[in-house]
């Protein structure tokens, strides 16, 4: 007979789902960072989850030194997994791909919310890296992990991780320059853009838009209206999106401004559904809009919420 006793399955259990909530919302933001998906995340914590408390069901967790590195390594290896289904799933995808907006409701307190942000534009940067690339990029350059923790992470050595982080980087920011637009010069734009945009003024939108703005509208194949393929130049961008207002396509929608990834941003509601996510991305100088993100897939505004005026 043991001289301890040994706490029973339930004790068990209960601690590691309290120590696995502690540490949630910081899982949270780098799964999605990897993943680019809320509905994917969510599945990731779930597995997470499951893996964690299968050990705390078994055996105490005193074993483990060091709790939040064992789960950030069991998510991220099971984000990792998940990469590569998703990424065979858009083989098949009508349109382009954008990543599941984070949108945060007028008064919410959401923990996911809260987490590190990145924005859509730097999310759509990062589908281009490789999993591991991206894996390493999000622990260091956006959680601040240094390159010996990475490595024990993924399992990989720590000359490996930096290689790693070095090809990201220099592809991140050879696509992306650092700059970061004030909040509200981001929210003027954006209020310059939808005016212009949704009134049909073709003089305005040509002012607003910078002369190599790109335009991607992801719906997934299941809404009208949208490009099979990213819309690049202004002219090209202009007829567009003033042939939604020409159509009639944005009429009896309701316009809410909301962040987004951490950036001004614009929700289009139909009645009490989400229609529509437009996230505008500017030049360095701020003046102009040289990127347009318009999510409008239903799968992808499952998350998206309306609150009252």
């Amino acid at each position: 007979m043991s001289e301890f006793p040994v706490p029973d399955t339930d004790e068990r259990l209960s601690e590691a789902t309290g120590v696995f909530v502690d540490h949630r919302e910081l899982l949270f933001g780098l799964v999605y960072n990897i993943l680019g998906s809320v509905a994917d995340t969510e599945d990731v914590l779930q597995e997470t989850w499951l893996s964690w408390t299968a050990r705390g069901r078994g055996r105490d967790l005193d074993g483990i030194d060091n709790p939040r590195a064992y789960l950030v390594r069991i998510a991220v290896n099971h984000a990792l997994g998940r990469r590569a289904a998703i990424n065979r799933s858009r083989e098949t995808y009508v349109g382009p791909w954008l990543p599941e907006p984070l949108v945060a409701d007028d008064d919410a307190d959401d923990p996911a919310l809260r987490t590190e942000s990145v924005s859509l534009a730097m999310l759509v940067v990062l589908e281009s890296l490789t999993p591991l690339e991206r894996a390493v990029f999000v622990l260091g350059e956006v959680f601040g992990y240094a390159h010996t923790e990475i490595a024990e992470l993924i399992d990989r050595t720590p000359a490996a991780v930096r290689q790693l982080a070095h090809r990201a980087r220099a592809h991140v920011h050879a696509r992306r320059p650092r700059y970061q637009a004030h909040p509200r010069v981001r929210r003027e734009a954006t209020e310059r853009f939808v005016q212009a945009a949704l009134g049909g003024d073709i003089a305005a939108l040509m002012e607003i838009l910078a002369p190599d703005v790109t335009v991607w509208s992801d719906g997934g194949g299941k809404r009208r209206g949208t490009a099979l393929r990213p819309v690049r130049g202004r002219d090209k961008a202009v007829r567009l999106i003033g042939s939604l207002g020409a159509r009639g396509a944005v009429q009896g929608l309701e316009l809410r401004y909301r962040r987004v990834n951490g950036d001004e941003a614009m929700v289009l509601f139909q009645g009490d559904e989400p229609y529509a996510v437009m996230v505008m991305d500017l030049t360095p100088e701020g003046d102009r809009v040289s990127g347009v993100y318009i999510v409008s897939n239903p799968d992808k505004l499952t998350h998206v919420h309306k609150e009252e005026a």
